[in-house]
């Protein structure tokens, strides 16, 4: 049975791997760098709008709001995901053919892994190192079109730009305790914005109202509520695994290519599939049980009273659960099976 995470990374791949295909049939009659801007804003005023109705309702999930602290950690990620990567990209895509901008495109997944293992220390064994290998050389299978050429500084622009992407991802695993709803609104919004305010100062000429409205849905469904799911598998999973299964997002793009759009059926499919089927079943078999401590800590993120959680409560916290407020872990060492979560962020001897 799929862990809770895994599941929301999965769908996290599908909503984005959507959005490609119909991003592509948007991109023949919008401006790339306006259409970015488009995706962005349609992602933040859709999850604006969602926010705003489930509080008119009363309605709100329990979840912890993002706090002062936060907000440069949320600057660095709207910046590094929201501005330079896109506009890397755009440059890049400029000049560099496309069957050297799909091979690059797969250095995101490979940025996010290197980062999460070697700067911020995510436990990796060699089962799920060869995985996140195997998903990625999928991946790079899925997009190689006979032969890459010309990369060149084009090249260098889209490798900078998974490498932004890379950041932003790890970089929002350490807000992932708060709202996913607010720091994928608070990110479309002011990506859009920068992006749309480029794109025009670059000349480009806004589309109708109908294609506006239909680049807001697909931003919204495959860059806000991906997002969203993002967010929450990062909290579950860690930076490394929730970007190892993201990277299966062009394959599902391939099948519905497949299917949408009645293209062939493929060898290159065909490989691909089995590649990240081999990195996902190793991902899956994965079973990380020792003897570990949790250091004192004092957080605030929405959470039931399970082995993790077991404090007293003040007069004014909130009944029910899962509930939200501020709390302090006590010092515990146990042993059980567990990822890289909120709670599981400890170094390995």
């Amino acid at each position: 049975m799929l862990s809770r995470g895994v599941a929301l990374a999965f769908l996290s791949a599908a909503l984005f791997a959507a959005s490609t295909p119909l991003a592509k049939l948007l991109v023949d009659v919008v401006d790339p760098w306006l259409l970015a801007g488009l995706l962005y804003l349609g992602s933040g005023v859709g999850l604006a709008a969602t926010r705003l109705g489930r509080i008119v309702i009363g309605r709100v999930p329990a979840e912890a709001p993002l706090r002062a602290p936060d907000l440069p950690w949320l600057a660095l990620v709207v910046l590094s995901g929201g501005v330079v990567g896109p506009v890397l990209l755009m440059i890049g895509l400029s000049v560099t053919p496309a069957s050297s901008s799909a091979l690059l495109l797969n250095l995101e997944g490979l940025a996010t892994m290197a980062i999460a293992w070697l700067v911020f220390r995510e436990n990796a064994d060699g089962r799920i190192v060869a995985g996140a290998l195997a998903i990625l050389a999928g991946a790079a299978l899925l997009s190689w079109q006979g032969r890459a050429e010309g990369v060149g500084w084009g090249g260098l622009a889209i490798a900078g730009a998974c490498l932004a992407w890379g950041i932003d991802n790890n970089l929002t695993r350490k807000l992932s305790f708060a709202d996913p709803v607010q720091i994928a609104m608070v990110k479309g919004l002011c990506a859009g914005t920068v992006n749309l305010v480029l794109a025009l100062v670059q000349g480009a000429q806004v589309p109708a109202l109908d294609v506006v409205s239909a680049a807001g849905l697909v931003g919204l469904l495959g860059y806000g509520v991906s997002l969203v799911l993002f967010v929450r598998a990062l909290r579950d999973l860690g930076a490394a695994r929730t970007g190892a299964y993201f990277s299966t997002a062009p394959f599902v793009a391939a099948a519905l290519g497949v299917a949408i759009f009645d293209e062939p059926l493929s060898l290159q499919l065909a490989g691909a599939a089995a590649l990240m089927a081999i990195g996902v079943y190793l991902h899956l078999a994965e079973r990380h049980d020792h003897e570990h401590e949790h250091a004192v800590m004092e957080h605030e993120h929405a959470h039931v009273h399970d082995i993790h959680h077991q404090h007293a409560h003040a007069p004014d916290d909130p009944p029910g659960e899962p509930h939200v407020h501020a709390h302090r872990h006590a010092r515990l060492r146990h042993s059980h099976a567990h990822y890289p979560d909120l709670h599981h962020r400890h170094s390995h001897s």
